[in-house]
C-alpha cells in the first residue's frame, strides 16, 4: 500500500440521481428520492477513490465499516456532490475517512467510512474460507 495521503486530502466525486436511485423495495417506491441506501453505496465510492492510488499490483480494497447521517432529500436530476476527506490509517492499517454529500450548498449527508488494503490473495483465502 501506497502511503501517499496526509490528513485533510480530499477527492470528489458527483452523480446525477436517477430513477433506480429512488427509495423502492419489493412492495414499491416508499419515497421519489435519493434512497440512503444508494446515497451510502457512493459515499463508499467517494472513499474508493483514496484506495485506488494507494493500492498496489496485487492489492485490492475492502470495506470495514460506513456511517451515514442522511439529513435532507435530494430528488431525481438533482446533482449531488461528495466530499471525501481523508482523516488516517490507522496503525491496524485500515484507512479512514470522513465525507459529506451536498445538493448546491445544501448538505444531505455526512459520514465516516473505513477501508482496508490486503492482498487479492489474502482477500480470495477469506472468502473461501467462508464459504466452506
Amino acid at each position: 500500500m501506497k502511503q501517499i495521503f496526509t490528513k485533510g486530502d480530499v477527492k470528489e466525486y458527483e452523480i446525477v440521481v436517477s430513477e433506480s436511485d429512488v427509495a423502492a423495495f419489493e412492495s414499491g417506491v416508499v419515497h421519489n428520492v435519493y434512497s440512503t441506501f444508494s446515497l451510502t453505496r457512493d459515499a463508499e465510492w467517494s472513499g474508493r477513490l483514496f484506495v485506488l492510488e494507494m493500492k498496489e499490483e496485487g492489492e485490492e480494497g475492502i470495506g470495514t465499516f460506513i456511517s451515514v447521517e442522511h439529513q435532507s432529500p435530494a430528488f431525481v436530476g438533482n446533482k449531488v456532490k461528495f466530499r471525501a476527506t481523508f482523516e488516517e490509517i490507522t496503525t491496524k492499517g485500515e484507512i479512514i475517512n470522513t465525507y459529506q454529500a451536498f445538493v448546491g450548498e445544501r448538505l444531505i449527508a455526512q459520514g465516516k467510512q473505513g477501508q482496508r488494503i490486503l492482498p487479492k490473495a489474502k482477500i480470495d483465502e477469506l472468502f473461501n474460507r467462508l464459504k466452506s
